[in-house]
C-alpha cells in the first residue's frame, strides 16, 4: 500500500477511528483525501457522524423489555398480514 494509497476498508475503518478520536495526523489527512474520490466512504461517515448525533441526543432513550416484546408481536403481526 502507498503512502496515500488506501480502499474502502481502510477508508471505513479510518473514519471508524476518527470518530472516536482515535486517528493519528497522517491517517486523518489520508481519510479526507480518500474522501474526496469515494462517494461510498463519503456516505458511510456521513451516516457515522449522524448516528453518533442522534445517540448523543437527549431525545433517545431505551425501550423497556415489555415494550419491545409488544412492538416485536405488532411487527410479527404485519408480516402475517403481508403474507
Amino acid at each position: 500500500m502507498g503512502l496515500f494509497k488506501i480502499d474502502c476498508s481502510n477508508g471505513k475503518m479510518l473514519c471508524d477511528k476518527n470518530q472516536y478520536k482515535e486517528t493519528t495526523f497522517l491517517e486523518k489527512v489520508k481519510l479526507n483525501l480518500y474522501l474526496i474520490v469515494c462517494s461510498e466512504c463519503r456516505s458511510y461517515t456521513s451516516n457515522n457522524n449522524k448516528l453518533t448525533k442522534a445517540l448523543k441526543s437527549k431525545k433517545v432513550h431505551n425501550v423497556s423489555a415489555s415494550e419491545k416484546e409488544f412492538l416485536k408481536q405488532k411487527l410479527q403481526e404485519q408480516l402475517n398480514a403481508q403474507k
